[in-house]
């Protein structure tokens, strides 16, 4: 061996000794980091029976700033109607008015917030069924995406009148409406649905609204919602509460007091079984009575992509259609209420959403903190979560 096959030598021999300092230096390291490093909490789900509690400071929140919750929804209780019927024509300037569904006394204000799915805070009956008008309508979205989910619906931008052939849809104008329109309330269907005229929903007694073409606008219209429902009833073939019922309420724990109701009208012949189309809000009546409590489960289920104690029932990938910002309206998703750009609520974040209903009856859900709060009756949702969030430590 001359002189430089020896330099080589001892110079590969430096490197390799060298490079096994470092990955010993880097294993070290990585114990350490692994030693020292928090185990990842894991997501708690409540039982059927029982729904754990934790003092708000065990979770990162202030007690005291919580109270304040409290107090603001006393001061800000709704002031609608408690009677029934009452409730149900609070728009009692629309032609074509009738209540045609079961109507029911409002409660007084409740509500929850939970983190990390535990009870931090809770106030008033929570298990009071009580109407919910317009949260009906996220419930209506699930039931399509349970259908899409379990390939019923090929695809959301498929025309509907592909899945529903009775004539609903089968007009020039209404063939070009899809899923996507239904779920984004962008559809402008024509027609009449259970005795009312589409037109008539929010009809302002001077002008009808012109219609423009499917996709291209918002308009919130509960005929159209109640479209809806009638169309993944349609897919179903099965009545939507059972739907519901057994692929998400039943699983979550939920309780076996919620209903949801159409119209006295709304009844329909599948496969030789009536069977009911149900009601997305309560006006004219009807929509799902639900408690506090059932609705937070909702809530939770959603915070958690779909997945409840490690099991799919909703998929992740639907969670993430419904609640993104693609249509004509950027804060309003699949039947849900989005916050793009903080537009609807200042200080929560822009990813958060809710479902909304009439008199102050939310569902909200903030994927970034971990929270769910569920008002029933206080109208002003950003005050609620404001005070939510100020008691963040």
């Amino acid at each position: 061996m001359n002189h430089s096959d020896s330099k080589s030598l001892m110079s590969a021999q430096r490197c390799l000794t060298l490079a096994a300092w470092l990955l010993a230096a880097a294993t070290l390291i990585a114990g350490q980091q692994r030693l020292s490093s928090p185990a990842p909490r894991p997501e708690y789900f409540p039982d059927r029976w029982s729904w754990e509690q934790r003092k708000p400071e065990e979770v990162g929140m202030s007690s005291a700033r919580l109270q304040e919750v409290v107090e603001f929804a006393a001061q800000n209780e709704a002031k609608t109607h408690r009677d029934g019927a009452e409730l149900a024509q609070m728009l009692a300037g629309e032609p074509y008015n009738e209540v045609v569904g079961p109507t029911m006394s409002r409660g007084p204000n409740s509500g929850l917030v939970l983190r990390h799915g535990y009870i931090v805070l809770e106030w008033g009956d929570t298990s009071r069924v009580d109407w919910t008008f317009s949260a009906t309508k996220s419930y209506v979205a699930t039931t399509i995406g349970l259908a899409y989910d379990a390939g019923f619906i090929r695809d959301l931008n498929d025309p509907v009148v592909r899945y529903v052939r009775d004539g609903t849809f089968d007009s020039p104008h209404n063939s070009k409406i899809t899923w996507v329109h239904l779920l984004q309330q962008s559809s402008e269907w024509q027609g009449t649905l259970w005795g009312k005229p589409d037109w008539a929903d929010r009809y302002d007694g001077k002008q009808k609204r012109p219609v423009v073409e499917p996709g291209t606008k918002m308009t919130y219209n509960d005929v159209r919602v109640n479209l809806a429902a009638y169309a993944s009833l349609q897919v179903w073939r099965r009545p939507l509460p059972a739907v519901l019922k057994e692929l998400v309420m039943d699983p979550i724990g939920a309780s076996s007091t919620w209903r949801w109701w159409g119209y006295n009208n709304s009844w329909v012949d599948i496969d030789g079984a009536k069977m009911q189309s149900v009601a997305g809000g309560g006006h004219w009546g009807g929509g799902l009575w639900i408690s506090a409590r059932d609705h937070a489960r909702f809530g939770l289920l959603h915070l958690r992509k779909g997945r409840w104690n490690g099991k799919p029932l909703i998929s992740e990938k639907w969670i993430q259609l419904a609640t993104a910002p693609t249509g004509p309206n950027p804060n309003y998703g699949f039947m849900w209420w989005l916050n793009t750009n903080q537009a609807q609520l200042k200080g929560a974040p822009a990813s958060s959403f809710y479902a909304a209903g009439g008199g102050g009856n939310y569902v909200w859900v903030d994927q970034q903190r971990d929270l769910v709060v569920v008002t029933r009756w206080v109208p002003d949702l950003n005050g609620v979560v404001e005070r939510v969030l100020a008691a963040m430590q």
